[in-house]
């Protein structure tokens, strides 16, 4: 077995781990890298959709790898010298952009594992949020070449295309059926409608690894931890988190990585002091105080994405 670090190491987020063993491999996440991407862009300035992954790739924000989509590379970049891996399937942890923001380069053919929640996030990300390649998970406008074959546009015809996804728990019909369409499909004067991909559960689905999945806390829902059984056992622990309501699912999933013989874990606060950690609970009395005292209007901020955050708030202002 061995494992390759291609992004994640020293910084926080942009997550590329990945696994091999007998010619056959999986990603333990495939996410942004903000430091890297904050170098060269910000809110309004990006990278060049026409070009494809011209910009990220020679700008080194993603890794030089024969991995991506044939419809995003264009023709002044060569991956043919570069490693093709056999990536059988991305391992998601959660549906933050630095764990997830390029899983979309990716060839279409790679699949993602996830919970659930995670993959109803992905996909109503996708339905509302302004396209940009690498957030293209859950469906994709194919693209062509123009008249000089280093730009590339997108289609405006044709169904888009949806990526297959692997569930690590149960899938109810509303939700195998929001994962197939896209809003207005059904409109009679629809233009495009979505051409899904396999949705499946992972007990149904052949991957080079034994996988299990474990529900942890984090401030996004659906957050996932991964213990992957191969010649050895490697625990990954994704953005693992013991503050919040759901921290006991957190101390179940460490009790089961004590047997693995790798651990792969998040450390942005690792040094952090033990008594400067705040829990939820603690922000809850905090807020609620300083509402109750307030006599004026109060606008509450938080990170898009933070669920848990939401309802906070949505409980103090129902006080």
């Amino acid at each position: 077995m061995k494992i390759t670090v291609y992004d994640g190491a020293t910084t926080i987020g942009g997550n590329k781990i990945y696994v091999e063993e007998n010619g056959r491999g999986v990603f333990f996440d495939f996410g942004m890298n903000f430091a890297k991407y904050n170098q060269y862009f910000e809110e309004f300035l990006r990278e060049r959709a026409t070009r494809g992954i011209h910009d990220l790739f020679y700008l080194d924000l993603i890794p030089k790898l024969n991995i991506y989509r044939e419809d995003l590379i264009p023709s002044d970049v060569d991956v043919s010298s570069c490693p093709k891996l056999n990536v059988e399937a991305v391992l998601l942890s959660h549906a933050h952009l630095d764990h997830c923001g390029n899983i979309g380069l990716l060839n279409e053919k790679v699949p993602v594992v996830a919970s659930a929640m995670s993959l109803a996030i992905l996909k109503a990300m996708r339905d509302s949020l302004r396209s940009n390649i690498g957030s293209e998970i859950a469906y994709h406008s194919q693209r062509s070449f123009s008249d000089d074959d280093r730009i590339l546009k997108s289609k405006n015809y044709g169904d888009y295309i949806g990526r297959d996804f692997i569930c690590t728990d149960t899938i109810c019909d509303d939700l195998k059926d929001f994962l197939c369409k896209i809003p207005g499909q059904d409109e009679p004067k629809a233009r495009r409608k979505l051409a899904p991909g396999e949705i499946c559960c992972i007990e149904e689905k052949e991957l080079p690894f034994e996988i299990k999945a474990y529900e942890i806390d984090h401030s996004i829902y659906g957050a996932n931890a991964y213990i992957l059984y191969g010649d050895t056992a490697i625990a990954y622990t994704g953005d693992i988190r013991l503050h919040g309501k759901n921290a006991e699912k957190s101390h179940e999933f460490i009790k089961e990585a004590k047997n693995a013989s790798v651990l792969i874990v998040e450390g942005t606060r690792a040094s952090r002091d033990e008594d400067y950690n705040v829990s939820e609970d603690l922000v809850f009395e905090n807020c609620l105080k300083s509402v109750e005292e307030s006599k004026k209007l109060v606008i509450a901020d938080f990170s898009p994405r933070n669920f848990e955050r939401l309802e906070t708030f949505k409980e103090i202002a129902e006080k």
